[in-house]
């Protein structure tokens, strides 16, 4: 059951798809105050667990921090970091008395889990104008396929995004590109997509293409996609203020960007220099930017990921005027009066400033709205502008489209990668960790940059992110310009790349079936142990192994010089590595704790008691996989019900799109 509670004037974040009359009565769960902002306050059971907030930082219980939705670009994802990029205000009580609640709130919103006090669960805004809805379920696996329902169906992907993907910023020319290319071809290692960073533009203008890099892109596009290898570039979300560049000037003309307070264009600095914003709340703004995809659609692009849409600011014209007189106050400064630390500070917070994003507005339906209430909702709005883009444009067909920031609602229009993370062991179970929390929020097609984006990775530390990659829908490795190169061919002993890629091709049939199944009915591809296992206490507590789909577990290695790690088995289950030598070893495991070796070039799983999964011959590229002489892995006399379609078109409820497979 779903009720909804209205406070205020809230702002229509078009989060959900169904429409929820505001109920009777007073809120069912804790206190309300709202004498200064607005406060709900609930005491937790010493047992309780909370579940959720999508991409936040810490574990899958977010009891015991505090956390801060406010999409924000910092690449330093440390423990005591409280935003990231994204925003998803949905949280699951779970213990005691269980309740879903989803706070519909576009801007800054404070989720105090036990960290003020460790029995007090406090969620504050500065606003009192706010929706919130209540869910009551069975259980907390209840309630979240309660708010799925009402949130609208995950964003699906076209099935090549299925397969494995190679980025760097710092790819520039056509030769960048086919090093790439040549280099997962001549060694066999499966790839279907190589993403292209800021470089490949024109002085980095969204829309545009280094005529002297790619002279020929249509024809570079198809020479790439002639070795099954689709090229993803990137939209950032900053328009470079430039007299002739045809987006800036028409955005000009309709009065598209957002907009200073006296009705003037607002510029920030962004990679262009100065840039106006696109005022992605604005339909008509809206439509236009999600129009210019076309550019690249028609020649031959299938796919994007939009960036720098928190959004990021690097600085503004207000912000860099203030920065330059204190510069200039310390500089006249002969009694030490400035300490240089004030100083370095003043420069420091210039990027991302609070105070920036105070300074624009938005469009609303006639009505000026200024940016920092409703902040969380540009990157949303940024990729529905595409979402709703590709819809005119080629209707029938599926793009890939994924998004640094976000919020719910844009969860039906791409998926996200968890942003520029480093080449830390610590990451590498930040991500696993995530994962659950933003299927519960309706981001599916996710996962992170494999190996790191910053800082200098290791042989043994991409081997081990590769391991998770392999079960992650988006399966990206990316590095930032500077660092450590990290294609998997830079390696000694390439082969061991190969086994564990080559592990995610033969397993993608599964891996396809169990995301489409999971979207179509509004489920969660990654589950936490307790969601399938809600009567047992240790399987409630583990946090570095997830189900996924209805017939695994994973349990990742994560640490440094590991030569295995020790999993907690709710059930029987049968260990199954994928071997270097292309064998798979099974062996069943009773219920308990055990110790599992797991080398560098292997990659473990675990199949549930009673259930099987269908594995494919491995192959170079998603479309080469072959699903109709597939073995089935797992226990004997079971079945599994595979979902398969073109991979391309919508045409999902087709019955012949599932078939029993026997073993």
């Amino acid at each position: 059951m779903i009720r909804k509670y209205r406070y205020g004037t809230p702002f229509d974040t078009e989060a959900l798809t169904e429409k929820i009359e505001t109920a009777e009565g007073t809120f069912p769960y804790g206190e309300i105050s709202q004498n200064d902002g607005f406060i709900f306050t609930y005491i937790m059971d010493e047992d309780d667990i909370v579940y959720g907030l999508g991409e936040s930082n810490r574990g899958i219980n977010k009891r015991g921090y505090c956390y801060i939705s406010n999409c924000t670009d910092d690449a330093i994802h440390t423990e005591g970091k409280r935003s990231l990029y994204g925003a998803h205000n949905f949280i699951v009580v779970s213990g005691k008395t269980t309740f879903g609640l989803f706070f519909d709130y576009p801007s800054k919103l404070t989720f105090d889990i036990g960290y003020t006090r460790m029995d007090t669960l406090q969620v504050s805004c500065e606003n009192a104008d706010l929706d919130i809805y209540v869910i009551e379920g069975e259980n907390a696996y209840d309630i979240v396929k309660q708010f799925r329902r009402v949130i609208g169906r995950s964003y699906i992907p076209p099935k090549f995004a299925f397969g494995f993907g190679q980025s760097r910023w710092g790819y520039t020319t056509k030769e960048d590109f086919r090093a790439v290319a040549k280099g997962y071809r001549e060694n066999h290692i499966p790839i279907d997509m190589i993403y292209m960073d800021i470089d490949y533009m024109q002085d980095f203008k969204d829309f545009t293409v280094n005529e002297k890099n790619f002279p020929d892109f249509p024809e570079f596009v198809k020479e790439m996609k002639d070795q099954e290898l689709r090229l993803i570039p990137i939209i950032d979300a900053g328009v470079k203020v430039e007299k002739g560049y045809e987006v800036y000037e028409e955005g000009v003309k309709n009065n598209f960007f957002c907009k200073r307070e006296d009705g003037s264009d607002f510029v920030a600095a962004v990679w262009p220099g100065d840039t106006h914003f696109p005022d992605m709340l604005n339909p008509e703004a809206r439509k236009w930017f999600g129009d210019k995809y076309r550019f690249l659609i028609e020649q031959g692009i299938e796919g994007f990921w939009n960036d720098m849409n928190e959004p990021a600011i690097f600085y503004s014209s207000e912000g860099l005027a203030e920065a330059k007189e204190f510069a200039g106050e310390f500089a006249k400064d002969t009694e030490g009066k400035i300490h240089p630390w004030a100083m370095q500070a003043k420069m420091k917070n210039i990027v991302n400033s609070p105070e920036d994003y105070k300074r624009f507005y938005h469009n609303v339906n006639g009505k000026k709205i200024r940016h920092d209430k409703v902040h969380n909702l540009f990157g949303y709005n940024m990729t529905r502008a595409a979402g709703e883009a590709f819809e005119r444009i080629d209707p029938e067909k599926r793009f890939l489209m994924f998004s640094r920031s976000s919020y719910i609602g844009m969860h039906r229009y791409g998926g996200i990668w968890m942003g520029d993370n480093k080449s830390w062991w610590s990451h590498i179970l930040l991500n696993l960790k995530m994962l659950p929390s933003l299927n519960m929020c309706g981001f599916m097609y996710t996962g992170a940059d494999l190996g790191g984006f910053g800082d200098d990775t290791t042989r043994d530390l991409l081997l081990r992110f590769l391991a998770l990659g392999v079960f992650t829908p988006l399966m990206r490795d990316h590095a930032a310009e500077g660092t450590r190169e990290q294609e998997c061919y830079q390696f000694e002993n390439i082969e061991d790349f190969r086994s564990v890629i080559n592990a995610r091709y033969r397993l993608v049939p599964y891996l396809y079936s169990e995301y489409m199944k999971a979207a179509l009915n509004d489920d969660m591809y990654f589950k936490p142990l307790g969601f399938v296992y809600p009567d047992d206490k240790m399987a409630i507590r583990v946090e570095d192994q997830l189900m996924l789909g209805n017939e695994i577990m994973i349990a990742p290695v994560y640490e440094q010089n590991a030569r295995g790690r020790y999993v907690y088995l709710p059930e029987e289950m049968k260990f199954i590595k994928f071997m270097p030598d292309g064998s798979i070893s099974e062996e069943v495991l009773e219920k308990g704790v055990h110790y599992v070796d797991v080398a560098l070039n292997e990659v473990p799983l675990f199949i549930r008691s009673g259930k099987c999964i269908p594995v494919a011959e491995a192959a170079e590229c998603v479309k080469d996989i072959d699903t109709e002489n597939m073995q089935l892995i797992g226990y004997e006399g079971s079945s599994y019900t595979l979902y398969e379609d073109d991979g391309i078109h919508k045409d999902y409820d087709k019955k012949e799109n599932y078939r029993v497979l026997t073993k």
